[in-house]
């Protein structure tokens, strides 16, 4: 369960976020043509309106930052 970071209400979670055009955002790694690690996924608050986004797993991100060291 998330909470509103301005206002302490329960968000709705588990959206999705969409471009115009309909398609998802993700998150790649930096370079051309790389693979989508993830999903980006938004929680809203139905009281004030704030919008988060964040990803639910966290392993190929893990993975990244293993790799850099």
């Amino acid at each position: 369960m998330r909470k509103c970071l301005r206002c302490e209400t329960e968000m709705v979670e588990d959206l999705t976020l969409m471009v115009a055009n309909g398609f998802a955002i993700d998150v790649r790694e930096k370079g051309a043509f790389k693979n989508a690690l993830e999903k980006i996924k938004c929680a809203v608050c139905p009281d004030c309106g704030y919008t988060e986004t964040y990803i639910e797993n966290t392993e190929k991100v893990k993975k990244l930052v293993r790799k850099d060291k």
